[in-house]
């Protein structure tokens, strides 16, 4: 294998465990990321995420010799760069992170060094990367490109990953891989790499497609929740319950109809199908659609809640959950923690009981409020007369019926029914 020392830039919840798989299947690994707080805890084997195994997995990792995280790039026959791409205000696909972390390898490059781009990324970003880098390296090629002076040539290559938070160590080694090149060379690099740990199928194409794809799969879900949380409104008007209803359809052997929530929120999700609808505007009004339905269901939420507080007298609410999917520390463009922000905001008077069993302390944007308080579940539940179920973590589950007697319930997640 000629790619066997690998540097990865960005080093959070897809960087690290990737960082950690690849070390522990023999590569030599360098972890990069600007927090330097994250780099020293990662390089005393304490985790800066919540991720079942990774700890261990890590610590393994630091004790072979064959990783170590620093502030600063080291050159690498690979480098692997997973950094966030989020939305801009106006719904278009934010690359600063990407072209900052190929303004650092820049400098390093030698020729012959295959780049991934594992960030998910609006269609044709790869090969903006591959332009910017080149721009500040003209001694360079893209392999593939015309090289009439027989410039050391790069690889370029995006590679999205297709993992679970929860179960990322599990999906990174089994999932298929989608391996796109911007050349045949490039194609082979990368398969080469990913062979060394990933059990499923490398599926080979060029880097639009995949680019294009790891957002058809999201945008797909997204236009499925959206389906589904539509039926949710229909339903409450017509005094249907909504989770029952989807059961009933999702027994025809041709349907599967997602379950509806308090939104969509997450890094993937909530913002890769506005990449696909920047890139074609004209040609996307479904997918616009269907994000525009999944963003107005914090609203109905909250009217839920305001309606709720009318009942009662001297509201206070438990709201339970604040990350965008069960079980993870994950607040990125987290639905629920929209909706408990938009609660503390318009509720001034009304005691907030915030329970999330991941985090230590509230996020920045609800420690002004306060009426917010950060609690464990049987002091919210004590305090409340309003029970707001926002995320179906687990441990959720086991809250009795007693527990919620006498309490007006507003289950956005259909966990209790």
């Amino acid at each position: 294998m000629s790619n066997r020392s690998v540097t990865f830039v960005g080093l959070g919840y897809i960087g690290l465990p990737t960082a950690v798989i690849m070390a522990n299947h023999g590569l030599d690994v360098h972890g990069f990321d600007i927090n330097e707080q994250a780099v020293d805890a990662i390089n005393s084997g304490e985790l800066t995420i919540v991720e079942p195994g990774l700890k261990q997995k890590l610590r393994h990792a630091l004790d072979s010799g064959c990783f170590r995280a620093s502030t600063e790039p080291r050159h690498s026959d690979t480098f692997v760069i997973a950094v966030p791409t989020p939305c801009t205000e106006t719904k278009e696909g934010d690359l600063s992170y990407i072209f900052s972390a190929g303004e650092k390898i820049a400098p390093l490059l030698r020729g012959g060094e295959l780049i991934i781009l594992e960030s998910t990324s609006p269609p044709q970003t790869t090969q903006k990367l591959a332009q910017y880098i080149l721009s500040l390296r003209p001694d360079l090629c893209a392999d593939g490109a015309p090289n009439p002076q027989g410039l050391p040539v790069i690889y370029f290559a995006h590679c999205p990953e297709r993992i679970l938070p929860g179960r990322a160590l599990e999906e990174l080694v089994t999932n298929d891989r989608i391996i796109g090149g911007q050349s045949p060379r490039a194609v082979e690099k990368a398969c080469e790499l990913y062979r060394t740990f990933c059990t499923g199928e490398l599926l080979e194409t060029d880097d639009v497609t995949a680019e294009l794809a790891k957002l058809t799969e999201n945008s797909f879900r997204d236009v499925n929740i959206a389906f589904a949380n539509e039926l949710s409104l229909i339903a409450e008007t017509l005094g249907v319950d909504v989770w029952k209803l989807i059961e009933l359809a999702n027994h025809h052997p041709r349907v599967n109809i997602l379950q509806p929530g308090p939104g969509v929120g997450g890094h993937c999700i909530a913002v890769d199908p506005w990449f696909i609808v920047s890139s074609d505007p004209k040609n996307s009004p479904l997918i616009r659609t269907a994000r525009e339905v999944n963003d107005r269901k914090p609203q109905w939420v909250i009217e839920q809640v305001h309606a709720a507080v009318a009942c009662v007298d001297s509201a206070r609410i438990a709201v339970l959950g604040l990350s965008f999917k069960a079980d993870i520390d994950d607040l990125r463009e987290s639905a629920a923690l929209k909706i408990a922000q938009q609660l503390a905001h318009e509720l001034p008077g009304v005691s907030l009981a915030v329970v999330e069993p991941h985090i230590s302390e509230l996020p920045s944007v609800l420690r002004d409020y306060p009426q917010v308080h950060l609690a464990s579940l049987e002091d919210a539940l004590e305090e409340a007369n309003i029970v707001l179920l926002l995320v179906d973590h687990q441990v959720f589950s086991s809250v009795p019926a007693c527990a919620l007697a006498g309490k007006e319930v507003i289950d956005t997640k259909g966990f209790w029914r």
